[in-house]
């Protein structure tokens, strides 16, 4: 049986970028924070240079599937605190619109009052006039929660299209009743 392919690709520390393992626990350090892991699976991780490598220390299915797992969560922690992430996502609908406030969203969607959504620590927000919100943070995991968080204060409706939905993200429009007779 042979290694996870994603796995046994070594990590490349950047400049700038220290990563210490202490017992279970993966430290990144970066110009744009820090981030922490536990390494999960029976795996041994090696630091030499600026390339971190994660090896099996058994052959069972499950550390196979933990050590593809576990690079690629400390890779997305190395490209967090180096490039950081980012997420958009584009609300549509006549008069639909939002604001950023200090660390919160302010969206207006349609219902009797703004929906007040608070950013987690670590996630920066903005929303243009044109209705793009664009999050950013060091965080993969925080933010594409966030995202999923805020799609679902009013997801794209399946008439009009109206709501939030992810920038890109195609939405089936239905047919409505009058389109039906025949």
């Amino acid at each position: 049986m042979s290694m996870s392919r994603i796995g046994k690709l070594p990590i490349i520390i950047p400049k700038g970028v220290t990563i210490t393992v202490d017992g279970e626990t993966i430290t990144v350090k970066g110009p744009k924070g820090e981030l922490q892991k536990r390494c999960v699976g029976n795996l041994d991780v090696k630091i030499e240079g600026d390339t971190m490598l994660f090896t099996p220390r058994d052959e069972q299915r499950q550390t196979k599937a933990f050590h593809g797992l576990m690079r690629a969560l400390t890779n997305n922690m190395v490209i967090g605190v180096t490039t950081g992430f980012s997420r958009k996502l584009r609300i549509v609908g006549v008069g639909y619109r939002g604001e950023a406030k200090g660390s919160s969203l302010v969206l207006s969607v349609g219902y009797s009052h703004p929906v007040d959504f608070p950013l987690p620590q670590g996630i920066a927000g903005t929303v243009t006039k044109e209705g793009l919100i664009e999050l950013t943070g060091i965080d993969k995991e925080i933010l594409g929660d966030v995202a999923a968080r805020i799609r679902k204060i009013r997801k794209p409706d399946s008439y009009k299209g109206k709501g939030i939905r992810y920038d890109g993200e195609v939405v089936r429009i239905k047919p409505g009743k009058s389109a039906s007779k025949g």
